[in-house]
């Protein structure tokens, strides 16, 4: 652990930003090398007689920032990649990669997991459950989760739910799976595009998928006429970013049939309130599918369903019927996570987080690219971009993965042909790598050469 030397004015204000800021000059002159581990955040405010709330604060950017990194006993450290930033001739500089992308475009960044928090959730469940909560559970959740869920949904949601409604499963793709399950085959109308990861399971489920344009305003809900029910993602429709507008939202609940929610990241919206679910709307009539997926790790297989009685009940039975449930010890800890406020703190963090990136890859994009166009509102963890009418979407999304964006191409997620377009994640892009991230991507689109 090395000791600093940190210039801090007590009259100048913004203590924090100070330490931030003579942190990334120490690592940028090369005076903080590359692993060098870093004063415990305690100490540090100890030598610089501040609280320790102020040194988390500046600690927390400079992670976010890519400079710093911080690792369960091993304390925070300078990050690998981070060091000496004078500019480098124009034709000098390589074009950057960015270890670990992403799996997918809307992957988070597993980096910020909130471990300590997470491992004192998993140490007060282990010290304070009795033996009998680890035996084969009810099959549609722990009560106490269900229970947290419940509120946590109509607090953040504006969801209308009891626990009783609320069914414990292994993630939105298997909520979905289920709950088709007990409805049997149906025509279910989807969103055009779509994800085209859900196509196979929706129909290995027994649905007959019918195909309906999204548009500036979603989905076109006059063209859902005729089908039994309706997948949608109406708070930030994936691929497009565009959001269900009030007409079209109360025209879909004046239709009548069963509505799918996919509620995958609506907590992430950087622009304005996140706007209220369907399902309370319409709790009679609308299933509630989301999970913790965005927000902290899809390794943790962990979401919900929230249906009506009749068919929460059915869903419960079907998981029961599968595989018996999800595993008790992490759902106990993730309602103990959801009681005492770790779970919204880690979200308001990386809602401030993802905003960065995202309006650095933005502007990064408008500055240097500018024929393509960004679609959709501020919001998730992913951008749609519209391409120029003769560039190979194919292309653009191979290229962006080369220089370290998760990206994927639009075509693969149509029924109907389209114009070119990717869909590309910025939740692991850190904000000090986004122009030159862009500016490779630029000259390979271009088919220049750096050498």
């Amino acid at each position: 652990m090395s000791d600093l030397h940190l210039a801090i004015s007590r009259d100048g204000g913004g203590i924090a930003a100070q330490i931030a800021a003579e942190l990334r000059r120490s690592i940028r002159d090369g005076r903080l090398l590359a692993g060098v581990r870093l004063p415990s955040s305690r100490d540090l405010a100890r030598d610089l007689r501040v609280s320790r709330g102020v040194v988390v604060e500046a600690y927390e950017q400079l992670v976010a920032e890519g400079f710093l990194m911080s690792k369960v006993g091993l304390g925070t450290i300078v990050c690998p990649n981070a060091g000496r930033s004078e500019p480098a001739p124009e034709r000098e500089r390589p074009p950057v990669c960015v270890p670990d992308h992403g799996h997918r475009p809307t992957s988070p960044d597993l980096s910020q997991f909130p471990r300590e928090r997470w491992l004192a959730a998993l140490k007060h469940v282990m010290t304070t459950v009795p033996a009998a909560a680890l035996d084969y559970g009810d099959p549609g959740g722990v009560a106490e989760l269900r229970e947290e869920l419940a509120s946590y949904l109509s607090r953040v949601r504006a969801a209308a739910v009891r626990p009783e409604n609320v069914v414990v499963v292994g993630g939105v793709a298997q909520g979905l799976s289920l709950t088709l399950h007990v409805l049997g085959g149906m025509r279910l109308a989807v969103e055009d595009p779509t994800s085209n990861r859900q196509i196979p399971l929706l129909r290995r489920s027994g649905a007959r998928l019918v195909p309906v344009p999204v548009d500036g305003s979603g989905i076109d809900v006059e063209k859902v006429r005729g089908a039994d029910a309706v997948l949608l993602t109406p708070a930030h429709q994936y691929p497009t970013g565009v959001v269900l507008s009030p007409e079209r939202r109360t025209r879909l609940i004046e239709w009548g049939g069963l509505i799918l929610e996919d509620d995958y990241d609506a907590e992430f919206r950087f622009d304005r309130d996140p706007v209220g679910c369907l399902q309370g709307l319409a709790p009679d009539r609308v299933v509630l599918c989301g999970s913790i997926s965005k927000a902290m790790a899809p390794g943790l297989r962990l979401g919900w369903v929230v249906a009506p009685a009749n068919l929460a009940e059915g869903v419960r039975q079907a998981r029961g019927e599968l595989d018996l449930g999800s595993p008790v010890i992490e759902q106990y800890a993730l309602a103990h996570f959801l009681r005492t406020g770790g779970y919204d703190r880690h979200l308001r963090k990386m809602r401030r987080l993802y905003r960065r990136r995202r309006d650095a890859l933005v502007t990064e994009l408008g500055r240097q690219l500018p024929e393509i166009s960004v679609h959709g509102i501020e919001a998730g963890l992913h951008v749609h971009l519209a391409l120029p009418e003769h560039w190979d979407e194919e292309r653009f999304a191979a290229e962006a993965l080369a220089v370290g964006l998760a990206a994927e191409p639009l075509a693969p997620m149509r029924f109907a042909p389209g114009p070119p377009g990717a869909v590309v994640g910025f939740a692991r892009l850190a904000e000090h790598h986004a122009a030159e991230v862009v500016r490779a991507l630029k000259v390979r689109m271009s088919g220049q050469s750096l050498d």
